[in-house]
């Protein structure tokens, strides 16, 4: 069984003059992401590896969430193949991830997370909003091969609060 833990960037800020990949987050979107990867580690789930977009506000995330988990940093993977918002990048991705990698964290941007989500998943979201996460399980045992699976988790910022 394979299992995605995917978690949207959290708040980030438009008030500096940056590129799109290097805006920061905002001081409510490092609170949020503390919220949600604190409720995840109340699960003590097991995570074989890390993946993020190399954007700033996503890295950001990524890091808050690592270190919360007390996650081992050499088993994340920084890929700009995840600097996506269509999904498709992420999707094929994905699919490329060894096979000895059961559960994963995957960071990322919108679009691409809620495309993924409803396309992969079998519970409709509307929006996966920012600090979100949505779990979702497979019952392939090869990355190549996951299609429909079970969303068997979300937790979202807004509930926690």
């Amino acid at each position: 069984m394979k299992t995605i833990f995917f978690v949207r960037h959290a708040k980030s800020s438009w008030e500096y003059q940056v590129k799109d990949i290097d805006r920061p987050l905002k001081e409510r979107g490092i609170n949020d992401a503390h919220l949600v990867s604190n409720a995840l580690k109340t699960n003590q789930i097991k995570i074989d590896y890390a993946f993020s977009s190399p954007a700033n506000r996503a890295l950001h995330t990524c890091t808050i969430f690592l270190r919360n988990l007390n996650f081992d940093l050499s088993r994340l993977s920084v890929s700009h193949d995840l600097y996506d918002f269509s999904g498709e990048g992420v999707l094929n991705y994905l699919k490329q991830i060894g096979n000895t990698n059961q559960t994963i964290l995957l960071f990322g941007h919108n679009y691409a997370l809620t495309t993924l989500v409803n396309t992969l998943g079998d519970r409709y979201i509307e929006n996966v909003p920012t600090s979100g996460l949505v779990q979702i399980d497979f019952e392939a045992e090869n990355w190549k091969k996951i299609t429909k699976g079970n969303t068997k988790q979300v937790i979202f910022p807004k509930e926690l609060r």
